[in-house]
């Protein structure tokens, strides 16, 4: 057989395990057997998201995540999707800054259907992709954009702070969605060059995670994927690197028709992968990670000039990660009045740190979200895949909360007073206008030519 294997117990996985293989052809499989219910989870990440498009072009990562769902050499049309649900499984699809996946939780017995599906659109897209396919897609993803983030309140919230927190010419300065214009240029030719340089079998990683029979489950995956072909021309992904701080404060009033004011902000934070991204997770969710959390008590239940106050990281491996920070106002009360009291509460978190009740907290919730994901076969796999896609070790998946467990106070308010400060952020406020008022107002130049991702996870794009 065409491939080798390790297999990994380690101390702090919970029992769960792993075993690595790879084919010929370069594809890296991670199998993790889980007995407790009879599915089974597919779960293919390919190494391409919107950091390696290029100006002109954005948005391919995402419509071609859509492409993936409109048949293939061996089947027509909305095949997958009916295949998939006829056999009493569910699939989709996302797209984020670093990635593209696509993922099928199925009942045990029907795992080689799914299998089947992933090597036969991998293997042969090319021969079903054509005008039509291209212009129906192209217009769902336009349609996707106009529905769900261009006329919905809030909606180019995201897309403006990335603008705005990573500069023209960064490849995360725009968002997976990508702009209009750039989809209307898109051309077929444009589509099958993407797909032969980012969807090959050695820029992805495959894993299955559940009620399976290991060697079997090996042997239908050397069966329809070791016959694809490699590809080797594919471009390294452009420089993600910034400065550690910003330097200014960036900043940008927005006058939409929205519910309420809103301020919101990004702060450039330590790459994912690190235990100075560990300690900037611990101290947003310290300081705004529910409604035990310090803005939340203080905006929310102590002054009422907030109806809603959070802070979370986006984590990043290729670029510097985003601290989110979303508040939107109560009645009549001014943006200002917001800020400052967030800039008091951050210098404070700064100059003192968290508490041992808050770390406690804040670690307990940290190892809640990491169980929910590893709890099932789809996140687990999904997790093995990101770890081996981004760094390079799927086995890290398994021992990541030990990582953050490990984690000080002291890490945390030392990331806290290094990055949390008033320069290190791009800011945007919002200020509501009437229906009537906006009816009047002067139309932009070029209205498709916004961008946004989606507001529920600003990182993903799920294909519909």
């Amino acid at each position: 057989m065409p491939m080798g294997h390790t297999a990994t117990d380690q101390a702090g996985t919970g029992g769960l395990t792993a075993t690595e293989h790879r084919l010929a052809n370069g594809l890296r499989v991670v199998l993790s057997e889980d007995h407790l219910t009879p599915v089974a989870a597919v779960c293919l990440w390919y190494d391409v998201g919107s950091r390696h498009e290029v100006k002109g072009r954005t948005g391919l990562a995402h419509l071609f995540e859509h492409l993936m769902f409109q048949g293939s050499g061996q089947v027509k049309g909305n095949g997958h999707f009916e295949l998939v649900q006829g056999a009493g499984g569910s699939l989709n699809g996302t797209t984020s800054f670093e990635r593209t996946n696509y993922f099928e939780t199925m009942p045990t017995h029907q795992l080689e259907l799914a299998l089947w599906l992933e090597a036969d659109r991998m293997g042969s897209l090319l021969a079903a992709l054509d005008d039509e396919s291209m212009e129906n897609q192209r217009d769902v993803v336009k349609n996707e954009r106009r529905q769900r983030y261009d006329n919905v309140p809030y909606g180019t919230a995201f897309e403006k702070l990335t603008a705005l927190a990573y500069p023209e010419g960064h490849p995360y300065h725009h968002t997976p969605i990508g702009s209009m214009a750039d989809l209307d240029a898109a051309t077929l030719e444009d589509a099958r060059a993407f797909f032969r340089t980012y969807y090959a079998p050695n820029n992805a990683v495959l894993s299955v995670v559940g009620d399976i029979d290991p060697e079997q489950t090996l042997a239908w995956i050397e069966k329809y994927f070791g016959s694809i072909a490699s590809h080797d021309g594919k471009p390294a992904p452009r420089d993600g690197s910034l400065p550690e701080i910003i330097g200014e404060q960036l900043r940008e009033v927005v006058e939409e028709e929205v519910p309420a004011r809103a301020l919101m902000a990004a702060y450039r934070l330590p790459h994912d992968g690190t235990r100075e991204a560990d300690a900037a997770d611990l101290a947003l969710t310290v300081l705004g990670g529910g409604e035990s959390s310090r803005l939340y008590n203080r905006l929310v239940r102590r002054d009422r000039t907030a109806v809603a106050a959070g802070f979370g990281l986006l984590r990043l491996a290729g670029a510097p990660s985003l601290g989110w920070l979303d508040v939107k106002t109560s009645g009549d009360v001014e943006v200002p009045v917001i800020e400052a009291a967030i800039d008091e509460e951050l210098a404070r978190f700064a100059a003192e740190g968290p508490t041992a009740e808050e770390m406690e907290r804040a670690q307990a919730q940290l190892e809640r979200e990491w169980l929910d994901r590893l709890g099932t076969v789809a996140g687990r796999a999904d997790e093995l895949c990101r770890y081996a896609v981004l760094f390079g070790d799927p086995q890290l998946a398994l021992t990541a909360v030990n990582r953050v467990l490990e984690v000080s106070a002291e890490e945390v308010q030392a990331v806290a007073k290094a990055c949390l400060r008033p320069d290190n952020r791009a800011v945007l406020v919002y200020e509501p206008v009437s229906a009537e008022t906006a009816e009047d107002a002067d139309p932009p130049e070029d209205p498709e030519a916004e961008a946004t991702v989606e507001a529920g996870d600003k990182n993903e794009e799920a294909a519909k």
